[in-house]
């Protein structure tokens, strides 16, 4: 594939910009002052009582411990400096038994390189930690002088992440935190949605918060002990709210005309659930008592004169204001009201035996139910559960023993998410790279780039006369990513910030000429501010990180100008090599555009047909069949999102390549497609509701059609939907007046895949006008009951998101229940932000 010069230019001036910029970021001083503080331990103890050889063995082991532990992972900071620690210390003790065979170390140093490029199937922190590995192998390899001082320098290098893991257990800082912010950021998410939605029932909604709340939400067993009260249900509570809230302001589903009493009554209802989410996102974030403004609860009851609203929107406001109840009894202590005005006083709401509250409806609560769907715990599993308990106590006393509460509460399904341990990964991790092993895979193409490119590296830096040769497969490690932007974005930012730490460095040491207790104290000093400004941009910590090197090497007797000449030059060539490699042998993401769409569509559909199975049969419902294909939905859109941006950085063209004005259009109905099926799903029907006879024709018709048409997408040809368009116009000949919400959704479904169909193939396609000629009278006067396509929106999340807990046998087996469901933004070795790589991503923190 053959590009012109042109984008080649400019797809390089962007990446150039994107690697010298500078992002606004939160900053951690305590946490970096912290792990500083573990580097500067480690090498302390090495020089007083150790080699200088020792001490820098020891400061890389630190160094890369402490590095995991800031990556945007949700497992324990104790385990990811452990973990990394672990590898470096093994890579360097095996790395050290065959340096003295020169192909046998190169074959070594292929396979490590290969095995790390397949780590990003697991996600970004798994492989951004085996890349570090691999380059810092390629230092500390040089420095043992024996076996046993193999031996000896893979202890220490061990031994610096237990001191990191150890400083963090010791003196944790604001623990559980970022799972505080997360959660609170997802309520505060949703609040600002409601606010929205009083002026805009169309406005969008950005799940990200969202997602990166279920990722926080997985736990081990032990956290799950542990974890603070606060933190245990109010994230499904937010994704519950989000259709609730979006079916109650939408006109055509909800019903509620955009002027009257009705829509002023649900603009007070979003209103008052908006200032509920907000403060209880406070009180998370702070960890602080709820409390509610006295206002938003007298909003929250249904007036005493009557009801205002009705039909579907009445039952959206009747469910709003049960979640409401439902998030202040999540609190499980006492809720602080507030009253205004001149004799304003506070009032303690403290639930009963009962769980009843005075000024709360008068219902049963659902707190250990909000993790299980929109309106609660199946009946069918609760019945089963209970079934299971009495089997157990029957069999408890025909073997005469005595049933307790601990082996009920044994029976009793997981309230949380799991994350599995780091041994129930590795058959996890056997299934990734099975998965990503062929010759298309962007991850299988990544790990035989950096293994070819990691070895003519080794044997181009050997041949060199610099003594320091390894840094051109290092900075080549370094700088390779699955994708074109992150890797030429990373060779530039590597090279300039590379070369004004060398430069500050080399400077100081110029002129102050320090020995090696000094240089350990300023390589201390480097590292701290790196750590601190590590998510601030890749060039930046590149001057930290090119300074912390020669003060480091500067403790082994190195002179520091020609450690800074070798360190400029052939970090230039590292950069070139790495760059070189991906344009001849790339894993370009444009030709996937298509694929990605496709992928996108079939889960929508899925999704879609879930929902409307559930109101033609709502008997036999299967319990989590609408929330395993909404999860599968959020991760194929995840997928084409990523896709998208990455194409769009990219120096190509593609045969049947879509437009950026199709990938707009397209992504805007298959979201409005998403919309409208969730709307739908917040009027899921009870189990004893009446079968929908136009529902079931419906989805019939749908599934066939969606087939073909993602066929059709793959293969560039036009999207037929007669069948679809077909069973709705029998079915608005059925319908009675006036219709029922599952009609009015199904009709902004098809508007959804006519806007589809229009998208990926303009110019050959139908019109919607030829697609929809010859439909009955009847369907146009009901589209004019219904508001047409105005209602459907343009743009917002697929829905709420259910629980899938994933157990150790389907934690990361598909991708839409791992770290893509939560767009993890992990932070590698120099500081860089990783975005979520194609393959399955690590199960959760």
């Amino acid at each position: 594939m053959m590009a012109t010069p042109l984008p080649w230019l400019r797809a390089l001036k962007d990446t150039a910009q994107s690697g010298l910029s500078v992002e606004r970021a939160s900053l951690a001083p305590l946490i970096a002052v912290r792990g500083a503080c573990g580097v500067a331990l480690v090498v302390g103890l090495a020089l007083l009582f150790g080699s200088p050889q020792l001490a820098v063995s020891s400061a890389f082991g630190a160094f890369a411990s402490g590095i995991a532990t800031f990556q945007r992972s949700w497992r324990p900071r104790p385990v990811l400096a452990l973990a990394a620690a672990a590898g470096l210390a093994i890579s360097t003790f095996l790395g050290y038994l065959v340096i003295a065979w020169p192909p046998a170390f190169v074959l070594l140093l292929a396979v490590w390189a290969f095995l790390a490029g397949m780590a990003w199937a697991m996600g970004p922190t798994s492989g951004v930690v085996a890349a570090f590995n691999v380059a810092v192998m390629l230092i500390t390899v040089t420095l043992p002088a024996s076996t046993l001082g193999a031996l000896s320098h893979a202890a220490l290098i061990a031994c610096g992440g237990v001191v990191q893991a150890g400083l963090i257990v010791l003196f944790p800082i604001r623990p559980w935190g970022e799972r505080r912010d997360t959660l609170a950021d997802a309520l505060a998410g949703v609040a600002d949605y409601a606010r929205r939605l009083r002026h805009d029932p169309m406005a969008p909604f950005d799940p990200e918060p969202l997602i990166e709340a279920r990722s926080a939400a997985a736990v081990t067993p032990r956290q799950a002990r542990r974890r603070p009260r606060q933190l245990q249900g109010y994230r499904a509570m937010a994704e519950r709210f989000r259709p609730v809230l979006a079916s109650l302001a939408d006109p055509v589903v909800g019903g509620a005309p955009m002027v009257g009493p009705e829509r002023d009554r649900v603009r007070e209802l979003l209103a008052a659930a908006a200032t509920v989410l907000d403060a209880t996102a406070r009180a998370i974030r702070r960890g602080e008592r709820v409390r509610l403004p006295d206002q938003a609860l007298d909003v929250l009851q249904v007036p005493k004169e009557g009801p205002v609203l009705s039909g579907p929107a009445r039952r959206a406001g009747l469910r709003l204001i049960a979640l409401t109840d439902d998030a202040v009894e999540a609190a499980q202590e006492p809720v602080e009201v507030t009253r205004h005005g001149l004799l304003a006083r506070v009032t303690w709401h403290v639930a009963d035996r009962e769980g009843h509250r005075p000024g709360f409806p008068d219902r049963k609560p659902m707190v250990g139910a909000s993790l299980d769907g929109p309106y609660g715990p199946d009946p069918e599993e609760e019945a089963a559960e209970e079934a299971a308990k009495a089997e157990e106590r029957e069999k408890a006393k025909a073997a005469g023993g005595k049933h307790t509460p601990a082996a009920g509460n044994a029976l009793a399904r997981e309230r949380h998410l799991h994350m599995p341990t780091l041994a129930a990964m590795v058959p996890v991790a056997l299934r990734a790279f099975r998965r990503e092993a062929r010759w298309k895979s962007p991850i299988l193409r990544h790990a035989l780039r950096v293994s070819v490119v990691a070895s003519i590296g080794y044997v181009l830096g050997k041949e060199l006369p610099p003594a320091h040769g390894y840094w051109v497969p290092l900075t080549a490690v370094m700088v390779l990513r699955p994708d074109f932007s992150r890797t030429y974005e990373r060779g530039v930012g590597r090279f300039v910030g590379t070369l004004i730490g060398v430069g500050v460095a080399g400077t100081v040491m110029g002129l102050a000429g320090p020995g090696p207790f000094l240089n350990a104290l300023l390589a201390v000093v480097s590292v701290g501010f790196m750590y601190l400004l590590m998510r601030t941009g890749y060039a930046i910590s590149q001057i930290f990180t090119g300074s912390y090197v020669v003060f480091l090497l500067g403790i082994l007797g190195a002179e520091w100008y020609q450690t800074a000449f070798e360190r400029v030059w052939l970090t230039a060539l590292g950069g070139v090599l790495a760059m070189v490699s991906y344009a001849l042998f790339p894993a370009w993401e444009t030709p996937l555009l298509r694929d990605r769409l496709a992928d996108w569509l079939a889960a929508t559909g899925r999704y879609a047909m879930a929902v409307l199975d559930a109101f033609a049969q709502p008997a036999e419902r299967a319990p989590r069949q609408v929330r395993e294909a909404l999860l599968d939905t959020r991760a194929a859109r995840m997928e084409w999102e990523q896709t998208v941006s990455r194409a769009e950085a990219e120096p190509v063209r593609h045969r049947g390549r879509l437009s950026q004005r199709s990938v707009t259009d397209a992504q805007s109905a298959l979201v409005t497609m998403g919309r409208a099926t969730m709307l739908l799903e917040a009027h899921l029907p009870d189990r004893d509701a009446q079968p929908s006879v136009g529902a079931g024709e419906f989805s019939a018709a749908l599934a066939p059609a969606v087939s073909r048409a993602v066929e059709a997408i793959r293969a560039s040809r036009p999207l037929e939907w007669g069948s679809v368009h077909e069973a709705l116009s029998h079915w608005w000949e059925q319908a009675e007046d006036p219709p029922p919400v599952d009609l009015r959704t199904a009709e902004l479904l098809t508007d959804a895949l006519d806007d589809l169909a229009e998208a990926v193939d303009p110019k050959k396609g139908k019109t919607r006008t030829e697609r929809a000629e010859g439909a009955p009278a009847e369907r146009a006067e009901g589209s004019g009951r219904t508001g047409g396509s105005g209602g459907s929106g343009r743009s917002g999340d697929e829905g709420d998101e259910e629980e899938r807990a994933p157990g150790p046998e389907s934690d990361a087996e598909s991708a839409s229940a791992s770290e893509r469901d939560g767009v993890d933004e992990e932070w590698d070795g120099d500081g860089t932000k990783a975005e979520e790589g194609p393959g399955v991503g690590e199960a959760g923190r």
